[in-house]
């Protein structure tokens, strides 16, 4: 459930005549491009597993763990649409070159980490590089394959590297935090990130520059906003409604995010083109996205924690019991994607968003004793099949009817809604689950020992927090209700070319 790319207006200039190395060795290419993409993609779900770890060895408070998901997912969406802009204006290498040195310095920085402070800023700082490299992974693939098809085998391998990122993840985080330590989850990507530094301006070639403006007043005010906001929810946890920190930052959360809303409705260039969001379909779809999102994280985020803290499970246990829903997801989208054109869009999120719901509700009877087969695989399955069958649908919703000029930055914008969505949705999760924590510490039951009681506690807050997520992908469904029918080939667009982006927008996911 982590890192896309943002198409690019660039990424569809020709590459430069003559016997260059990128036209000579377009395999390696791809592999930098691709080693980019999995580099990016696993860094969500890689951190995930490591999760307990980090808690024990940094101190983090159970509701400020979430920080270190939510500082990565804030800064990247929010700087997501400025770093395509960036690929533009300077060139497309330029922009990878950029992104992976700083994501890789932040990387080694958040392995060295002694403080949740300081893990946090480097978390933070490996946003900023994603958001600057990852779009041009696609931009690069445009201008490198310009057949068509050298360029549908690449964008094949870019799907496949994409939708397998998340079972890869889960289990390489498991493997490292297992076997080394929570600190090689962050290593890792620092010889890789080198070794891409070395070798791509050996093959890739520099792209046409856009000259563009940079909407720095849109990207900040948007980012602080959005991070004063989640700051606001997971403070509520900690702290009660009534605390002044809580309430001073919603209170600047809605200032800065009013001024973006100014911003952009008068900005020649803004960094987020608000006329999307005019349209009913698309701005039910990205309402749904970001319900989704937050379930999904948080579904993510909480059983990590339960099955090593409660069941006792290893990293690497846990990171393979994660991997069943991983493939359903990968597997479920692909099938999604050939029903598309029979059932349309609207039958598959709806569909997909009841599934997830009954797997939520089903993961909010667990109690501190429940079995992984008997208890969690079910739900886990159920909601894995819902995911791969809402995400085809709620993204063909949001990308059909676009016209041709408006599809990098619908794109962008939809990329950028998982991230936010993801990062907001959890701190939401999270101000759920600490105050169910609280009341369960008042009501423990009688004869637990200590392990028991901190067992039922955050099992609690946990199956809570469950209870919470099916009701926004419930509402998700209610959403579909209002939504205008998708004509099979909207825009123009072949029904089966519309089918076939909509599920390569989805295994990036």
């Amino acid at each position: 459930m982590s890192e896309e790319t943002v198409t690019s207006t660039a990424g569809q200039s020709p590459p430069p005549k003559g016997d260059d190395a990128a036209t000579r060795r377009p395999g390696m290419v791809l592999v930098i491009v691709l080693a980019l993409q999995t580099m990016l993609i696993l860094d969500v779900n890689v951190v995930n597993i490591a999760l307990p770890e980090v808690k024990e060895a940094l101190d983090f408070t159970p509701t400020g763990l979430s920080w270190v998901l939510s500082s990565y997912l804030l800064t990247f969406g929010g700087l997501l649409l400025l770093g395509g802009r960036a690929g533009d204006v300077l060139g497309h290498r330029r922009g990878l070159l950029i992104g992976v040195t700083v994501f890789t310095a932040a990387s080694l920085l958040g392995g060295l980490s002694n403080s949740a402070a300081m893990l946090l800023i480097a978390r933070a700082l490996q946003g900023v590089g994603a958001a600057i490299a990852a779009p041009t992974v696609l931009a690069l693939i445009a201008t490198h394959f310009t057949d068509e098809k050298s360029r549908a085998r690449a964008l094949g391998a870019y799907a496949a590297v994409s939708g397998s990122g998340a079972a890869i993840g889960l289990i390489g985080g498991g493997l490292l935090t297992d076997w080394l330590s929570w600190r090689w989850v962050l290593f890792i990507n620092v010889p890789i990130g080198v070794v891409l530094l070395i070798v791509a301006p050996m093959f890739i070639h520099e792209t046409d520059r856009t000259p563009a403006r940079f909407d720095l007043g849109g990207a900040l005010t948007s980012t602080v906003g959005m991070t004063a906001l989640v700051y606001g929810f997971i403070r509520a946890a900690e702290s009660g409604w009534g605390d002044a920190l809580t309430l001073g930052s919603f209170a600047l959360a809605v200032l800065l995010l009013v001024v973006f809303f100014f911003i952009e409705t008068n900005a020649r260039q803004p960094i987020t083109p608000l006329r999307l969001f005019a349209d009913r379909n698309r701005a039910t779809g990205y309402l749904s996205l970001l319900f989704v999102m937050a379930a999904g994280n948080a579904m993510f985020f909480f059983l990590t924690q339960f099955l090593q803290e409660v069941r006792g499970f290893t990293p690497i246990q846990a990171g393979m019991a994660f991997v069943p829903l991983a493939l359903l997801i990968l597997a479920t989208s692909s099938i999604a994607a050939k029903l598309l054109p029979r059932f349309g869009p609207r039958v598959l999120t709806a569909v997909g968003a009841a599934a997830i719901s009954v797997g939520l509700v089903w993961f909010a009877q667990i109690t501190p004793t429940s079995d992984y087969v008997s208890a969690l695989l079910g739900p886990m399955l159920v909601a894995g099949l819902g995911m791969g069958t809402l995400l085809v649908g709620v993204t063909t919703i949001l990308m059909s009817g676009i016209e041709p000029e408006e599809t990098g930055a619908a794109s962008g914008l939809l990329n950028v809604m998982q991230q936010i969505g993801g990062a907001l949705g959890l701190a939401i999760m999270v101000t759920v689950f600490g105050s169910a924590s609280r009341s369960a510490a008042d009501d423990v039951p009688a004869g637990l020992d200590t392990k028991g009681v901190a067992d039922f506690i955050l099992t609690e807050g946990v199956t809570t927090a469950f209870a919470w997520g099916a009701g926004f992908t419930a509402a998700t469904i209610l959403l579909t209700l209002i939504m205008r029918t998708v004509p099979s080939a909207a825009g123009g667009e072949p029904a089966q070319e519309q089918t076939e982006n909509a599920s390569r927008e989805v295994r990036a996911q």
